[in-house]
């Protein structure tokens, strides 16, 4: 299901971000405004974002090989990464350099005056509807979780990064429409440049957030407290298995876990009966929580009264 909201809000995005970048760039070639432009680029930008998002997606699903034995899950992080880092920058980069420029040489906007209001108001509608859409696919999956919490802790990059994209084209809109109106208004075009100035560092914060976030999905980060309490409990549930010494977890991608566990067995078991034991741990596991697709179990003696020992946690802090 994540997967699947996730392709139908960056679907939404793409569609939406395409006619608002063509409208926006035909405002400004009508009237000249910095804003335009770099609302204009912020637009290819975020439509860029969602092609790649995409490719990424796809070829995530390609299966493992001799060179990737664990498969290729974490391309989703890969390009969710590229958005954030290039794109982004390159446009927040980019309209701080139009602005910059504004600001230094203003120029009022003195033809087709009505046009930069006007496609900015139709932009804001129109990315207010994918943004619903990225919001009503959120909350199929984030349960309790607040939003931020849910942007920190997703394990599936599409949703926070078209959260975060959508919510920033909306406030990048506003502040266009608060540099063109002004301009207007006032007839001082050095306002535009002002609000091309708040668009480029207001894409450069998102860039940030989306960048700490994606590199802590790249790294690899641990099943979440809940799963892994689950997968615990999951391994001791059989007689097969006297007690669990120490256990990993490692997200290969979104929707797949490797988990490795040390688990004690009886010193009299025969070795057939501890690879029964096994297997049926593994059931248990992958029943428990279905992503769990790769589980390596070790067993070892079992010592009664042993204190079980690891040298590292079973779960690492959010990044």
């Amino acid at each position: 299901m994540s997967t699947e909201g996730g392709t139908k809000a960056v679907v939404a995005a793409l569609f939406a971000n395409l006619g608002i970048a063509v409208t926006k760039f035909v405002a400004f070639l009508l009237t000249g405004s910095s804003s335009m432009l770099a609302e204009s680029i912020h637009s290819v930008a975020d439509s860029g974002n969602q092609g790649l998002l995409l490719f990424g997606g796809r070829q995530s699903k390609r299966r493992a090989d001799a060179e990737h034995p664990f498969g290729y899950g974490r391309e989703r992080y890969v390009y969710a990464f590229v958005v954030a880092v290039v794109l982004f920058f390159v446009g927040g980069i980019f309209a701080l350099y139009e602005a910059w420029h504004k600001i230094g040489h203003p120029e009022p906007i003195d033809k087709w005056q009505w046009v930069p209001v006007a496609v900015l108001v139709a932009a804001i509608v129109m990315e207010s509807l994918s943004f619903r859409t990225a919001i009503q696919e959120t909350q199929k999956i984030k349960g309790d979780a607040t939003w931020w919490q849910f942007i920190r802790r997703a394990k599936q990059p599409e949703l926070p990064v078209i959260l975060l994209e959508d919510l920033a084209a909306l406030v990048g809109l506003v502040l266009a429409l608060f540099g063109v109106g002004l301009t207007l208004i006032t007839g001082d075009g050095i306002w535009d440049g002002i609000g091309t100035a708040a668009i480029g560092v207001l894409l450069i914060v998102v860039a940030a957030i989306l960048a700490v976030e994606m590199k802590g999905l790249l790294v690899g980060e641990a099943a979440t407290p809940e799963q892994i309490a689950q997968i615990k409990a999951a391994i001791v549930a059989g007689p097969e298995v006297e007690s669990l010494i120490h256990m990993r977890t490692v997200h290969l991608g979104p929707d797949e876990l490797l988990v490795a566990a040390k688990i004690a067995v009886r010193h009299d078991e025969t070795a057939s009966e501890v690879a029964r034991g096994i297997d049926a741990a593994e059931s248990r596991i992958r029943a428990a929580v279905p992503i769990a697709r790769m589980i390596y179990l070790e067993p070892d003696i079992y010592q009664a009264g042993k204190p079980a020992k690891t040298d590292l946690p079973d779960t690492a802090e959010a990044h």
